[in-house]
């Protein structure tokens, strides 16, 4: 038996003449945070989606615990869980009717079903509320049941699409702590889709995506030193003539970023105060640091990782989604 409980090969999912997934293959081993970093519109969603058995997949082949998630998708969909990226609950019932409902549909037998339910939402600090509406939850508290609810039948792999998104920094952190201790507890393989840099560095391994393609695959710590060197971000009164000055009297290539320059230097704490001294072009700000995940996915795509609006992609999708989908 393979240690690999996902294995994608060869993947293609196509939207018209949209490759919104081209031409993956990676596996993830059982019991691993596997981490899908990219920016809205790369691809992650559609892949889970497949992964998930809610979507077709155009070619190529996907395996879940050994089970084709194409000819298999009721075996499939026994094994794992999903936290949607969109809220999925029921806000007219209550925190256990939504744990109750979702146990019928998976055929938890019924003297595990309340134990498990308890059990459930104590850990996610929900047992007191229970009995209320979910529509009386707070952004937070309805993503800590959807988690629960994810983990109700036992599945051996729970989808994480975005599960912290829209959520403030502390409810974030919150959550976190919870999808690990959750990991600790139940030995579940989480696939986590994000474009949030320090969720992903929680990952095991991280797969970069972008355009439907992976353009890398690691360890986090191994990642980042594809950028061996330090960083420097400047922001200054004329970044043209900024850039300019710094390829010419450093042999440096800057990046322009949409609110100043990034570059990567040696032993950059030696050399930001030569730099500062000598330096003609009058600098605004200046922030020195090591690599980050954000500085390896600006290094292999040369953009930022992007939040901005995606209503091309979403419009092409809408218009074939609907034609395609099975």
């Amino acid at each position: 038996m393979s240690d690999n409980i996902i294995h994608v090969e060869n993947l293609v999912k196509k939207y018209g003449d949209l490759a919104a997934v081209n031409d993956i293959s990676f596996t993830v081993s059982t019991g691993e945070i596997f981490g899908f970093l990219g920016p809205n519109g790369a691809g992650k969603t559609t892949t889970i989606n497949i992964l998930c058995t809610l979507t077709r997949p155009t070619a190529g082949k996907a395996m879940i615990d050994g089970l084709d998630v194409v000819r298999q998708q009721s075996q499939v969909r026994q094994q794992i869980g999903l936290v949607f990226q969109d809220p999925s609950l029921d806000e007219r019932l209550s925190g256990i009717q939504n744990m109750r409902f979702h146990a019928l549909v998976y055929n938890v037998p019924g003297r595990e079903r309340e134990k498990r339910i308890e059990e459930l939402l104590k850990l996610v600090e929900l047992w007191d509320k229970r009995n209320n509406e979910v529509r009386t939850y707070s952004g937070g508290m309805k993503r800590r049941l959807e988690l629960a609810r994810g983990l109700l039948h036992h599945p051996k792999v729970l989808f994480l699409d975005e599960p912290t998104l829209g959520l403030d920094p502390q409810t974030r952190n919150r959550l976190w702590e919870y999808i690990l201790d959750l990991r600790q507890r139940e030995g579940t393989t989480i696939f986590l889709t994000t474009h949030y840099m320090d969720e992903a560095d929680k990952a095991d391994r991280i797969a970069i995506i972008d355009y439907g393609k992976l353009v890398a695959m690691d360890t986090p710590a191994r990642l980042k030193e594809m950028v061996s060197k330090d960083i420097v971000s400047v922001r200054t009164e004329n970044d043209a003539r900024a850039a300019e000055e710094i390829r010419t009297r450093y042999q440096i290539e800057p990046r322009g970023n949409g609110n100043g320059l990034t570059f990567e230097v040696a032993r950059g704490e030696e050399f930001l105060p030569v730099f500062l001294k000598e330096f003609s072009t009058r600098i605004l700000s200046i922030n020195l640091h090591r690599p980050s995940l954000e500085d390896v996915f600006l290094k292999l795509t040369g953009r930022q990782i992007r939040l901005e609006d995606v209503d091309t992609f979403k419009a092409m999708v809408r218009a074939h989604g609907r034609r395609m989908r099975r």
